[in-house]
């Protein structure tokens, strides 16, 4: 009887602390997975997609460690080249970053234009499939190179929703998501209003860009302030330290303690800036 009320106990303690112990291993995975995704998206949306990512990591540290070295024969100090092959190391990421960026706010302008042309498409006759590809011609120059892989991809596999899904990684953007969805919905359960709801999205995708539009401008001043407030300070660190006396204080540890603190506060505060004069960015549901 002892034993069974022990291992009763030890059962039920082992039942209690289960969800702080067994899924550690599977939270982290999907964590890591969503980063991963997250990264091949922005490769793809930077025109980098054929870029396997390991190959593009390979390339930053090489990239990084020649920086350093370039910085090291020019300067002397320690510190400032660590600095240095950082910068360079995330260099790659940070311009991937910014086209992504760059090009997902352009073409944010593009969808209301697409969704107009999908709807032209549909009220004239066309099949769903047929309207996507006419986008290849028809649509946005920015956004026909992808419709013509889609045209491609359709007339040697005529699967239409492993096309769509392949469209969507090319163009890794949670508008056109929803859009195609909503074309792979009507083609498989059918209905008469996709027109209307096709005109909704792009009034409501119109209403979204002009409130962005004004937003970002209002807080333009914020990105540009953590910009001259971050580089002001390193541009002045890197003058004093072509002097020599101004190398050899930098390479004691003093110095290596000051350049780290610098760093450090540096990248805080500008990501802080960059948080705050930052709008959300939707998420993509539909991958």
């Amino acid at each position: 009887m002892t034993l069974t009320l022990g291992g009763l106990l030890a059962a039920g303690a082992l039942l209690v602390v289960s969800p702080w112990l067994f899924p550690r291993r599977s939270r982290d995975a999907v964590r890591v997975r969503p980063r991963r995704d997250r990264f091949q998206a922005a490769l793809a949306l930077a025109g980098l997609g054929r870029v396997p990512p390991a190959v593009f990591v390979a390339l930053s540290l090489v990239l990084g460690l020649l920086t350093g070295a370039l910085a090291q024969a020019i300067l002397g100090v320690g510190a400032l080249s660590l600095c240095a092959s950082v910068v360079g190391g995330a260099a790659p990421a940070l311009l991937v970053a910014w086209r992504a960026r760059t090009r997902r706010s352009a073409n944010r302008a593009l969808w209301p234009d697409v969704v107009d042309h999908l709807v032209g498409a549909v009220r004239s006759g066309l099949a769903l499939p047929d309207a996507v590809v006419s986008l290849a011609s028809n649509g946005p120059e920015a956004l026909r190179s992808d419709f013509r892989a889609f045209e491609a991809d359709y007339g040697r596999t005529g699967s239409f929703g492993g096309c769509l899904d392949r469209l969507k990684e090319s163009l890794a953007d949670p508008v056109p998501d929803r859009i195609l969805e909503t074309l792979r919905m009507a083609r498989d359960v059918g209905g008469t209003d996709l027109t209307v709801v096709l005109r909704s999205l792009a009034a409501y995708l119109r209403e979204d860009l002009a409130i962005r539009a004004e937003v970002e401008a209002r807080q333009s001043w914020i990105r540009n302030a953590a910009k001259l407030g971050v580089a002001a300070p390193w541009c002045i660190l890197l003058l004093l330290a072509t002097r020599p006396e101004a190398a050899i204080a930098y390479n004691s540890s003093g110095g290596a303690v000051l350049i780290a603190g610098g760093a450090a506060v540096s990248v805080v505060a500008y990501r802080v800036m960059l948080s705050v004069g930052r709008l959300p960015q939707e998420r993509r549901w539909f991958q």
